[in-house]
């Protein structure tokens, strides 16, 4: 039963990660899992990971959702502990101290909070979360002049929490605090601005006595003006308080500084725990090397800084071991480097830097545009990722890369099988392939290069049809005339079967001791294939001609089979024994096309019969102990399909070669398919050889191509570097083309004036770029058609952003065509504002400029050319900041004044107000679900949906967008788009589900998919159970996290939407908790089974 969306509407949303989060915000590095493992921790916004660092470099150990976003996290050892605890502070407050179970391998909530006062002012720097150095008390900056500590006190069991209290902090505008280290009672430091915007640093003890702040050692006044970050450093009692332009170490004893190149410093990590050397990064990722020159004692008597070379803009640094350092990155990719003394690489001398790993991110996604690049129905997203110099686009897509290792140029193959040299060699040698009339064989010589080689006993002028080791040494050639056995050590011929006067052989298939061919069209021969001689045992006349043949063993037995599967020209599927060649099973396929290919395969202990169809489908059985059960066909492309199988990673699947090559592999007893980043591939053979370990041969047109693939399932993400930062992107299918606006990093914003790049559709390379003027920013590109004018072109919107004005005043649209891989400006617009969004809207223009929606026509002067006449314009939106439209209507995302909805009038001429929500959120993005129900993001990381009622009775009630549906999910959506990542096979379940993506600054891109209602209910009884049987890390409550709330409304319970990567969970449980579950379901929802559950979530994990 297909799902699809009834009447009510697209109101019921599944909301799901396709992408996780991979922008790092915060990092810690000690000894978390044991004693002696050193771990790397790292907080993605909303989840967490644990690493072990081995030999070979980072490996994982966990990696868990947290229900909250990280504001802070740090590694401390109260006395007593054996192992490091992790605390955690979230945005919204709430606090949690983990540890580790070496046990079952997993985290436990040693103590948890929520540290938010009823009044307040939240802080504007962010949320401090710090541990005193001798663990006697945990301090927390969350409001504006308070200081929250909460005690830690040793009891009988470990670690406990005393009661949290808050102390006045006199400092309003704190921009930085820390506990110093090397002072009897626990000293905090704060860098703060007064009043006249001057910065300063002053100290305080912590008393806990008298619960208050007590003055502190020292203070330092009239610091540089970009003082931003205080540094700590163990044992002096004094911290590094560093500047734009100045490093200054200040303690009661002594004040030291250095001056700097002036640069803003973003992050900082301690190399050595006497604190005498730090690595700091700046805003454009240079990484430097901070000396202290210490004297005896607490002193330190000189600064030294010296530039090591560039990794991407780095948020947090953490160093591991032996020069090893983790460099995460929120603006770029993260990147796991090694320092050296002496430049690793000659050709740049200026770097001391060696990058063993990097880990690609997508945040901040900006932007970004759903393409079908292939044209093959396959959705990939490509992404404006990055900030500054760390700018790229990032092409998205799910499937499996193939990495090349050499490509061969050769026409016309028509099979292809690789050969090991004996039966019990680990590798292959001999790759065999065949053409019309000759076959020829490729071998790896002495140098281990792929080279022509010969086998004497070979048929070399004819066609080959199958080809295989044998038992016994030996090689099979099976060919129009015949079957051969060479001896694999001589090479010569040692035994062979001729068809004679019955006909030629049309189809072969053999395994290492029989083969079967069918000889004259419809006559099944099958042999068994021995030392040294080939014996007929039996033969058999179908009705119809045999299209393709399989004898692969299966189960214990690997070199013989008791079955035989054929598939015929009548379109049937059957199975025969051997060798008896008895009927066991016949039916008819559900196709009117031939078979093209068969293979018995074995997964995770379950056999199946698959048959590929030529065109395109595949159909699979089930083989149980009774026969063939659980039919089920799916379209994998429009061509002939062939079937192999092969080993990856040591477990089994199944190539199945045709225009869309597919592997197909079994998780979790399923069967799942997964498509290669090539297109028409016609033959496949595994080629594992010593030079191309576990490599595979493709058969391409014209072309043979060996490489590795990828690990199987996941998304395949390609960059195309930038050196500056996109900003918006259009596709245009006419031209072939992506127009992308960038604007250049490292200068004082708007100074150079933004560009807009013509890109190449496939290899992205720069065909054409239009330099804008002088502070003249671009913010909105689209690619559309304009009235009856034939051609598609490009509209660009600019805003001049001048220095000394609060708001543009002034803005350009540009029409562009991009012909001939070159911009040209058909018509230039100027406007009375920024013109922040453009959309096309029956065959006119809209824009968003300032506080106006304008919409502009096509028209045509009396010369022949063409220009943009205003045509009706709606006023009185704070930024008309996103438009999306349906139909004759209109949906405006405002800055502060949340959804409005207009309707364009063709007979007036004027755009109207229809409906607007009257909640003051304030817009991060918005689109339209349906006719009625319009889905919108904000800036306080929520989701919601609205519906307009046309029917009510009342004109208030009809001007009134409701908000029906409410979601928090804590990433800042910057960009929806309807589409989606993954094929929509016709025949599934979801292929009429409507889809959204969006893309987040934490580089999640993610899927919001409108369920039926009924669906709905089921899902949500499961998503209530879930949240019962399975536990949040640190104690924290998965409603509450998923509540809808912002600085206006208070927190108001998730409505309407589903936790799609929480119900995903399902799939992963353990059989007892999954059972746990559906008890908890079938409480409130009868009819619910383990199974018909897992069904459903598999379905819904194929929207990703």
């Amino acid at each position: 039963m297909p799902l699809e969306v009834g009447s009510e509407g697209c109101q019921f949303n599944y909301v799901v990660s396709a992408h996780k989060p991979t922008a790092v915000n915060h990092s810690a590095v000690g000894h978390f899992t044991s004693a002696t493992d050193l771990n790397l921790v790292i907080s993605k916004s909303t989840r967490l990971e644990v690493h072990r660092l081995t030999p070979e470099g980072l490996q994982g150990v966990l990696d868990v959702p947290l229900y909250g976003r990280v504001a802070a996290l740090q590694l401390f050892r109260p006395a007593g502990e054996p192992r490091d605890l992790l605390l955690l502070l979230t945005e919204r407050n709430n606090f949690c101290v983990l540890g580790f179970d070496e046990e079952s391998g997993e985290l436990v909530t040693r103590a948890n909070g929520d540290a938010s006062d009823r009044v307040g002012r939240p802080v504007e720097v962010g949320q401090r979360g710090i541990v005193d150095p001798q663990c006697r008390l945990i301090g927390l900056h969350l409001y504006d002049g308070l200081f929250k500590v909460i005690p830690l006190e040793e009891r009988g069991l470990g670690l406990g929490l005393g009661e949290a209290f808050n102390m006045r902090l006199d400092e309003l505008k704190v921009v930085d605090i820390a506990f110093l280290d090397g002072c009897a009672a626990p000293t905090i430091a704060v860098l703060y601005e007064d009043t006249k915007e001057q910065r300063h640093v002053k100290t305080y003890e912590v008393s806990l006595r008298d619960k208050e702040l007590v003055e502190g050692p020292w203070r330092h006044s009239n610091l540089d003006a970009g003082a931003s970050m205080l540094i700590p450093v163990p044992g002096s009692g004094g911290a590094l308080v560093v500047g734009d332009s100045v490093i200054t170490f200040v303690s009661a004893q002594t004040v030291r500084s250095a001056a700097i190149k002036p640069t803003v410093i973003k992050a900082y990590g301690a190399v050595d725990a006497d604190g005498s050397r730090f690595l700091l990064s700046d805003y454009l990722g240079n990484l430097y090397l901070l000396l202290l020159l210490r004297e005896d004692g607490a002193g330190v008597s000189a600064l030294k800084l010296e530039a090591l070379g560039r990794t991407p803009a780095a948020s947090t640094i953490s160093y591991l071991d032996s020069g090893v350092v983790f460099v995460g990155s929120a603006f770029g990719d993260s990147q796991l480097i090694r320092l050296h003394s002496t430049p690793p690489d000659p050709a740049q001398p200026d770097s001391f830097v060696e990058v063993l790993d990097s880990q690609p991110n997508l945040g901040p996604i900006v932007d970004f545009c759903v393409v079908d690049l292939e044209r093959q129905g396959q959705g990939q997203v490509v992404t404006c990722s990055g900030a500054g110099v760390d700018g790229s686009l990032r092409i998205v897509r799910n499937g499996i890369g193939v990495v090349e290792q050499a490509l061969v140029e050769l026409p016309g193959i028509k099979g292809m099988w690789s050969l090991r040299k004996t039966y019990m060699d680990a590798h292959d040698t001999f790759l065999v392939l065949t053409f019309a009339g000759e076959t020829r064989v490729l071998g790896m010589n002495a140098e281990d290069e792929l080279d022509e080689a010969d086998i004497p006993g070979f048929d070399s002028a004819a066609l080959t049809l199958c080809c295989t080791n044998t038992l016994h040494d030996q090689f099979l050639q099976v060919t129009a005339s015949g079957a051969r056995l060479i001896d694999c050590n001589t090479q010569q011929l040692a035994a062979q079967w001729e068809a004679g006067a019955a006909g030629r052989v049309t189809v072969a298939a053999a395994n290492p001791t029989q083969a079967v061919l069918a000889v004259g069209g419809r006559t099944l021969v099958y042999l068994e294939l021995a030392d040294g001689s080939i014996e007929e045992k039996g033969r058999l006349d179908l009705e119809h001609d045999i299209a393709c043949l399989d004898v692969t063993p299966v189960g214990s037995e690997t070199e013989r089979s008791d079955a035989v599967a054929v598939g015929t020209w009548g379109m049937e599927a059957q199975i025969l024994t051997l060798p008896g060649l008895k009927p066991l099973f016949k039916e008819a396929l559900p196709t009117d096309v031939i078979p093209r290919s068969t293979l018995f395969v074995q997964f995770e202990g379950d056999t199946y019969l698959l048959y590929g169809l030529g065109d395109g489908q595949l159909v699979n059985y089930r083989l149980d102990p009774s026969g063939p059960a659980d039919r089920k066909k799916i379209a994998l492309g429009t061509k002939p399909i062939s079937l192999r199988a092969f080993r990856s990673r040591g477990a089994t699947a199944v190539f199945a070669a045709s225009d869309r090559p597919t592997i197909m592999y079994s998780a979790n007893k399923k069967l799942l398919y997964s498509n290669l980043n090539e297109n028409e591939v016609s033959h496949m053979a595994s080629f594992n050889t010593a030079a191309f370990p576990d490599s595979l041969a493709l058969g391409k047109a014209d072309s043979l191509l060996i490489g590795t693939i990828d690990e199987i399932q996941k998304l395949h993400i390609r960059t195309v570097p930038l050196g500056e930062q996109p900003r918006r992107i259009a596709h245009q299918d006419t031209s072939r083309t992506f127009a992308v606006t960038c604007t250049q990093a490292n200068i004082n914003l708007g100074e150079g004036g933004d560009s807009v790049r013509l890109l190449d559709e496939q290899t992205f390379e720069l065909l054409d770029r239009l330099q804008l003027q002088q502070y003249e920013l671009a913010c909105s590109v689209c690619s559309m058609r304009l009235g009856d004018d034939p051609a598609t072109y490009y509209v660009v919107g600019t805003a001049f952003a001048m220095p000394d004005e609060p708001e543009s005043t002034k803005g350009r649209i540009f029409v562009l065509a991009a012909t001939g891989g070159k911009f040209q400006v058909v018509c230039e617009k100027e406007t009375r504002g920024a013109v922040y969004v453009l959309t096309e809207f029956q065959g006119r223009l809209l824009a968003g400029i300032n506080s106006r929606v304008q919409m502009y026509k096509w028209a045509e002067h009396g010369d022949g050319g063409r220009a943009l006449v205003p045509e009706a314009s709606h006023a009185g939106h704070v930024l008309a900041l996103y438009l999306a439209t349906r139909g004759d209507l209109v949906v405006v995302g405002d800055l502060m004044k949340s959804i409005q909805l207009l309707a364009w009038k063709e007979e007036g001429g004027a755009l109207e107000l229809r409906a607007r929500d009257f909640q003051p959120n304030w817009m991060s993005a918005v689109t339209v679900l349906d006719d009625d129900t319009y889905l919108g993001a904000e800036n306080s990381y929520n989701l919601f949906t609205v519906r307009r009622n046309p029917d009510a009775a009342t004109d208030e009630d009809r001007s009134r967008l409701e908000t029906v549906g409410r979601y928090h999910l804590g990433e800042f959506i910057n960009r929806f788009q309807h589409g989606s990542l993954v094929m929509r096979l016709p025949d599934s379940e979801l292929s009429a589900i409507p889809t959204v993506l969006y893309g987040t600054i934490n580089g999640v891109i993610g899927v919001v998919a409108s369920l039926p209602h009924a669906t709905y209910q089921l899902l949500e009884s499961l998503q209530e159970a879930m949240r019962k049987v399975i536990k949040g890390v640190g104690g924290f409550n998965h409603a509450q996290w998923r509540a809808f709330s912002n600085q206006h409304i208070p927190a108001s319970p998730a409505r309407q939407f589903i936790d799609g990567d929480l119900i995903e969970q399902f799939l992963d449980l353990k059989h007892e908790s999954a059972e746990a579950v559906v008890a908890v379901m079938q409480g409130g929802h009868s009819g619910a089974t383990v199974d018909s559950v897992t069904q459903l979530v598999e379905e819904l994990s194929r929207l990703h």
